[in-house]
């Protein structure tokens, strides 16, 4: 046998190749036999919603597109949705373990329709409107098409029975099913899918462990970031009761400001949605998305009419070194300095904030909404309606804010930026390892069940009575 590297390991090849005569599978091992994979299956059924739940036990639960776990191409382990769904509603739809989920409709603008799970849990269960149910029939280890179908979805080859309605994708799964692929006999195929099943379990644990340490790197960044503006960097300074709920105790030469003595200017953006213009017509209109880890992305923006410019901006315009303040949505309390010359309006999901420099360090306001004692401020001051969440300005302005000299917000600031700096680091190295296991996952996925690898002598490693495993 010859040898393969799939991302830095080898791993044995077939013997004989021949041409698939498809397209995106190319040579295929010489046993291995091409067929459409509606060949593979019993059938698409089609899901559904049924009725209000009755809350007891004749409620059924219904499998949703949200109950993915995508990454481990199964599903989630609790969070379900009950319906009432009929004995004769369920008898054509009732799950299976092995059964394989397909999502029919659904997507996102960065994420394609088609994704394929595998149902392995013990309940009762049928899937919803949006998500149809694939049987395999006998021949056909269902744990190796669910690898089957996750090459098809992670190298896009669904992308041609996609069909755009109102907004929404939807799958054409005839089209899709039609699509032929190769494949081994069952034997083989269980081979493969236990050699996958191993080896992305390895993976899958690698990615949660550095989540995990993203998480831990978070929490110690947040942790640093709200002592620093509340009891500042000398742990052997004096301290004295603010009198602040929530706050505690600050340094005894920390004066308390009420947020609106120090921010003379705080403006909303524009509340409704306006006409935008081509770039060449109109100016930068900013939103919550346009600030990332406290700093201004300027990553993608639309353009309003000068017009309409000219007259959000003739009082108050935003300009290098203000503070800008996401007041709308999931990132309530993000903030940013202005740190370019740009002109521009922003919308209502941003607050404006010009703060008095004799005062206050543009900085330190954002290390302070950043902290833990604002976060509980903007918490208490938020409203809710229409299930977003509103940050009200006339709470912010009360808030209170213990205030070092300049002198020492300066030096806080800088403490913060080189730390954050360093947790920051970190944290990408994470995201990058986390990036990088994923595509080893991906890769290698796509290598076994195309048989550019030959798993059929793997074996599951023996675990010691300490259950590590042996090599």
């Amino acid at each position: 046998m010859n040898s393969q590297s799939t991302l830095g390991l080898k791993y044995n090849t077939y013997d004989t190749y021949r041409d698939s005569g498809v397209s995106n599978l190319g040579q295929t091992p010489l046993h291995w036999k091409v067929m459409q994979l509606k060949r593979t299956i019993n059938g698409c059924v089609n899901g559904i919603w049924g009725a209000e739940p009755k809350t007891n036990s004749e409620d059924t639960i219904v499998l949703r597109v949200a109950d993915f776990d995508r990454p481990k191409l199964s599903l989630k382990d609790d969070g379900f949705t009950y319906r009432n769904i009929s004995d004769g509603e369920k008898l054509s739809r009732k799950l299976k373990s092995g059964d394989l989920l397909l999502e029919k409709s659904g997507g996102g603008e960065r994420t394609l329709v088609g994704q394929v799970v595998l149902f392995d849990k013990a309940f009762e269960a049928v899937t919803s409107n949006f998500v149809a149910k694939m049987t395999p029939i006998s021949g056909f280890n269902s744990g190796f098409l669910n690898y089957v179908f996750s090459r098809f979805y992670n190298e896009n080859i669904n992308y041609c029975s996609i069909k755009q309605n109102t907004g929404i994708q939807n799958l054409d799964s005839a089209a899709y099913l039609a699509e032929k692929f190769a494949f081994p006999l069952e034997k083989e195929q269980e081979k493969i899918a236990n050699f996958l099943d191993h080896e992305t379990a390895k993976i899958d644990t690698l990615i949660d462990k550095q989540q995990q340490l993203i998480k831990l790197l978070k929490e110690k960044r947040q942790a640093v970031i709200s002592h620093a503006v509340t009891k500042g960097l000398n742990s052997d300074a004096p301290m004295r009761e603010s009198g602040v709920e929530w706050l505690g105790e600050v340094p005894e030469n920390w004066n308390i400001w009420k947020f609106g003595h120090f921010a003379p200017i705080i403006t909303c953006g524009i509340a409704s949605t306006p006409t935008y213009v081509e770039e060449e017509e109109g100016m930068p209109f900013l939103s919550a998305q346009n600030i990332q880890n406290n700093k201004l992305s300027l990553h993608k923006y639309n353009y309003i009419s000068n017009e309409l410019h000219n007259q959000l901006t003739q009082y108050r315009k935003p300009e290098r070194g203000d503070v800008l303040l996401t007041r709308v949505g999931a990132g309530i309390g993000a903030a940013c300095v202005i740190d370019i010359d740009m002109e521009f309006s922003i919308y209502v999901s941003l607050t404006h904030i010009r703060i008095k420099p004799e005062l206050a360090c543009n900085k330190f306001i954002v290390y302070f909404f950043a902290s833990d004692y604002c976060q509980y401020l903007n918490h208490q001051g938020t409203v809710t309606g229409g299930g977003v969440g509103n940050l009200n300005v006339q709470n912010v302005i009360k808030y209170s804010v213990a205030l070092p000299s300049i002198e020492e917000q300066k030096k806080i600031v800088c403490y913060l930026d080189s730390i954050s700096g360093k947790y920051n680091e970190l944290i990408v190295t994470s995201l990058r390892a986390i990036e990088l296991a994923r595509e080893r996952r991906t890769a290698l996925i796509s290598a076994a069940v195309t048989g550019k690898i030959d798993v059929r002598n793997w074996t599951a490693p023996v675990s010691s009575n300490n259950n590590k495993e042996v090599a």
